[in-house]
């Protein structure tokens, strides 16, 4: 399948196993909003946060078993696969977030969505080829812990290769805010969450929170 020409910019093609190697776009996030992690911190109207509420009644919160999971590799690129890209979005937009997993609405594929400038990106079997030697902590929230945000420690770029819902070879040179929020969704694909990255005091304070709200059935 041949490489993916997009509109983030040119690229570049190497050999690789007798196939051509898909563009290489250097794409970052714009600071219009702070954001942490998955999470976009800014004021809503009465109307845009009854949609959030909506949008994260309908996303795994912790401590649901399934965010602990392994998604499996996407083998059929189909309408399905396409319908599921369509309702992530739609629900990272709600819950005014930049990236959301599959796993976070219960479907174990690795598959994420995330927010860059004015595109929205779906990545399919997503790895992480190429990171920077070097690294940042900043806070970061999550669209499965509500309310808290916790210091974690990321390479500061790395270069994401996967496919896109149909089935096409992309690959991204990500820097700051846009490689964070790749690596904080590629974790959920693996059952790893912000609190398995934080310092043993954020997790404690973030737990300090999290737990009370804990509902035993």
């Amino acid at each position: 399948m041949g490489a993916v020409q997009r509109r983030l910019g040119a690229g570049r093609s190497l050999p690789h196993d007798g196939l051509a190697l898909p563009p290489v776009h250097v794409v970052s996030l714009p600071a219009v909003t702070k954001v942490e992690g998955q999470v976009r911190t800014e004021e809503l109207d009465a109307q845009a946060d009854a949609r959030r509420r909506l949008a994260l009644a309908q996303i795994r919160q912790y401590p649901d078993p399934v965010l602990r999971m392994e998604a499996k590799p996407v083998e059929i690129f189909d309408d399905e696969l396409g319908r599921l890209v369509e309702r992530m979005t739609k629900l990272m937009h709600d819950a005014v977030g930049v990236g959301l997993a599959a796993t976070q609405v219960g479907v174990l594929r690795r598959v994420f969505v995330f927010h860059l400038g004015e595109e929205d990106l779906a990545v399919v079997n997503p790895r992480i080829a190429e990171r920077g030697d070097e690294t940042d902590v900043d806070d970061e929230g999550c669209l499965s812990l509500q309310g808290v945000a916790m210091p974690v420690e990321r390479p500061l770029s790395i270069r994401l290769e996967a496919r896109n819902e149909r089935g096409e070879e992309v690959a991204y040179d990500l820097e700051g805010v846009s490689a964070r929020v790749a690596q904080h969704e590629l974790d959920h694909l693996d059952g790893v969450l912000i609190l398995d990255r934080t310092t043993a005091e954020g997790r404690r304070e973030a737990l300090g929170t999290l737990r009370p709200r804990v509902v035993i059935r």
